[in-house]
C-alpha cells in the first residue's frame, strides 16, 4: 500500500472545485458539476402545462367536497412517493459507498487491486467482513461517508425497516448528456400529486443536472422548479377574497363554475363546444380544490416543526445555514405529502478527484445527510418512500493512500480522476409496515456466496474483478436509457405493477410524443432486473 508524504490542499463543503484536468467551466452543467453554481436560482410557479398535466384529473365539484370522474381519473396517485438524487459531476458510489460484487452479488468479492481503484486500500477491503455494513439491507462499506450521512439523520427504528439494490451501471463522465433522469418515467409509471406531477430543483426540461431519456419526455407535466421553501409556499394562491372563511371561498368558487357552466351552455351546441364547457368548469373545480385543501399554506411549509427545530430533522441553526439543507427538505416536503408525485435534488461539486480524499468525503456525507433526512421524514409521516441516487461517470484512484479527518477509519485512497467504468446507482426503499425482502426467484445463496451476512438487498448486473463495470451483464451496464427503464420496472414492482410495464413504457403522452419500445426483453427476463416486490 502506497502512502503519500504529505496531504495535498482539499476543497470544503461549497468551495468550487479548480480542477488543472479539466478546462474552465462554461456551460450550466460544467458550473454545477464543479461546484461553482449553487442549489438555487429564481422562484417559478407551477405554469399552465405542469398545473393541467398534473391535475387533469380534477373533477366537476356538484357540492361542497364532492368530487365525480368528469375530467378523468383521482387527482394525486396511490404510488410509492419516489425521490431521486443528481449527485452532479461523476461522484463515487461503488466500493467506497456501496458495494458493487461479481456475478454472485454484493458478497462476490472483487481483487483487491480492483477495491483499490475503487478507493480503498488493502486494509479496508469488504473481504475482512469488518469492513462491511448491512444496517440498511444493501450493503454499504462500513465507512462509507454516504453511510454515515444516512445514519446521522434516521433513527435505529426507520434504518431497519430499509432496503436496497445496486446497479452496475456505466455512463459517461461530468456531462450532463446523459440521459440519466428518470422523473417522466416515474410519472408514465402512475406518480402524480395533488398540486404538481413533478419537480426538481434545477431549471431544466428534467428538473435536474442530467437529461430525462428523449422517448420518456411529456412536457405536460415538466418539472416545477422548487429548491427552497419560497417556492413551496408560492405555489398555492387562492387570490384575494378579504375576510372570507375557506368554507365561504369555496362557495364562492364553486357557484361561480356552476354560473359559467349555465352561461356557456345556453350557446354552445356542438360536441366541441361541450368540450370547451367541461375544460373551462373543470378549470374552476381545480381552482376549488385548491382553495379547500391549500387555503393555509402553511401546511405546506418545508419549515415545520417536524422538520426544523428541537424535534425536527434539522436544528433552525443548521437548517438557515445550509442551502442543500433547505432544497432537500422543500423537495421531501411536497412529494413524501404528495403534493408532487415525484422530484430530484440536485447537489453540485461531485466532480471532486482533486488528488485527496477529504474533498469526496465531506461531499458523500453531505449528500447521505439528505438522503437519510428524506428516509426519516417518510418514517415520520408513515409514508413508504423510494430514495434513488445517480451521477454522471464516476472517479478512480491511483492507489495512493491519506488520512484524513473526514474517515471514520484510518487512510483511504486519493481520488486521482475521471472513471467512467466504476459509475454505478442505487436506491434505497423504505416501507413503514417492514423493510422489503428481495423476491424469491432473486435470493438464491449465489447472491452472498462470502457469507456476509445480513445481507439482504439486491445488486443488477455486475463488475469485473478489476473493479469495472461488466457491460454485458444487464441491459442497465452500458445504456443510460436503459438503466431509467429499469428503475422504472423496479418502482412499478414496488406499486404491484410490473406486469404492466410493457403497456405503461410504450404509451402515448397527451402531447402525442411517443414513447417508443424498452430495452429489457422480455417479461421472463425482467424478473432478474427487480428488487423487491410489491410493498404490503
Amino acid at each position: 500500500m502506497k502512502k503519500m508524504k504529505k496531504n495535498p490542499y482539499h476543497f470544503a463543503l461549497g468551495e468550487p472545485l479548480k480542477l488543472t484536468s479539466h478546462g474552465r467551466p462554461k456551460t450550466r452543467r460544467e458550473m454545477i458539476a464543479q461546484g461553482f453554481q449553487a442549489g438555487v436560482g429564481s422562484v417559478i410557479g407551477t405554469s399552465v402545462l405542469g398545473m393541467m398535466g398534473a391535475n387533469k384529473a380534477l373533477a366537476q365539484i356538484q357540492g361542497y367536497g364532492q368530487i365525480d370522474q368528469a375530467c378523468g381519473e383521482s387527482i394525486g396517485s396511490t404510488r410509492v412517493p419516489f425521490i431521486a438524487f443528481d449527485l452532479a459531476g461523476g461522484a463515487n458510489i461503488a466500493g467506497s459507498n456501496v458495494l458493487v460484487g461479481g456475478p454472485g452479488g454484493q458478497g462476490d468479492f472483487l481483487s483487491n487491486a480492483g477495491y483499490s481503484k475503487q478507493g480503498l486500500p488493502s486494509d479496508l477491503v469488504p473481504s475482512n467482513i469488518a469492513n462491511v455494513d448491512t444496517t440498511l439491507g444493501l450493503a454499504f462499506h462500513s465507512d462509507s461517508a454516504f453511510l454515515r450521512g444516512i445514519l446521522s439523520r434516521t433513527t435505529p427504528t426507520t434504518q431497519q425497516n430499509i432496503n436496497g439494490a445496486v446497479i452496475a451501471a456505466r455512463s459517461e463522465n461530468d456531462t450532463g448528456n446523459n440521459p440519466h433522469n428518470p422523473m417522466y418515467a416515474i410519472n408514465r409509471a402512475g406518480a402524480n400529486g395533488e398540486l404538481v406531477a413533478l419537480i426538481g430543483s434545477r431549471t431544466s426540461e428534467s428538473g435536474a443536472n442530467s437529461l430525462a431519456p428523449a422517448n420518456t419526455i411529456d412536457l405536460s407535466v415538466r418539472p416545477t422548479k422548487i429548491d427552497r421553501p419560497s417556492d413551496v409556499l408560492g405555489l398555492v394562491d387562492v387570490g384575494d377574497f378579504g375576510a372570507l372563511t375557506k368554507d365561504e371561498i369555496v362557495a364562492v368558487m364553486q357557484s361561480a363554475g356552476l354560473i359559467s357552466e349555465r352561461k356557456v351552455d345556453s350557446f354552445l351546441q356542438t360536441a366541441y363546444d361541450r368540450g370547451f364547457t367541461d375544460s373551462t368548469l373543470c378549470a374552476y373545480a381545480r381552482s376549488t380544490f385548491f382553495a379547500d385543501q391549500f387555503s393555509d399554506a402553511s401546511s405546506l411549509n418545508p419549515e415545520s416543526p417536524d422538520i426544523v427545530g428541537p424535534a425536527g430533522i434539522w436544528s433552525a441553526e443548521d437548517f438557515a445555514s445550509n442551502n442543500e439543507y433547505r432544497k432537500t427538505a422543500s423537495i421531501m416536503k411536497m412529494v413524501v405529502g404528495r403534493n408532487a408525485g415525484a422530484g430530484t435534488i440536485t447537489m453540485g461539486g461531485y466532480d471532486y478527484h482533486t488528488g485527496d480524499r477529504s474533498t469526496g468525503e465531506q461531499r458523500d456525507f453531505l449528500a447521505g445527510e439528505c438522503m437519510g433526512a428524506c428516509l426519516e421524514y417518510a418514517a415520520q409521516q408513515g409514508e413508504p418512500l423510494m430514495l434513488y441516487v445517480y451521477t454522471d461517470g464516476s472517479v478512480f484512484s491511483n492507489g495512493n493512500v491519506m488520512a484524513s479527518e473526514a474517515n471514520a477509519v484510518g487512510g483511504k485512497s486519493v481520488w486521482t480522476g475521471d472513471s467512467q467504468q466504476t459509475s454505478a446507482a442505487f436506491f434505497l426503499v423504505y416501507n413503514p409496515n417492514g423493510a422489503p425482502a428481495p423476491l424469491a426467484a432473486n435470493n438464491e445463496p449465489a447472491n452472498d456466496p462470502n457469507n456476509v451476512g445480513r445481507l439482504t438487498g439486491y445488486q443488477v448486473g455486475y463488475m469485473r474483478s478489476s473493479g469495472d463495470v461488466e457491460t454485458t451483464s444487464s441491459p442497465a451496464a452500458n445504456n443510460v436509457n436503459q438503466l431509467v427503464q429499469t428503475v422504472m420496472l423496479n418502482y412499478m414492482s414496488l406499486n404491484g405493477e410490473a406486469g404492466q410495464f410493457d403497456s405503461r413504457f410504450s404509451q402515448t403522452g397527451e402531447n402525442g410524443a411517443i414513447q417508443g419500445s424498452h430495452g429489457l426483453g422480455s417479461a421472463e427476463s425482467r424478473e432478474r432486473l427487480i428488487a423487491f416486490g410489491p410493498l404490503s
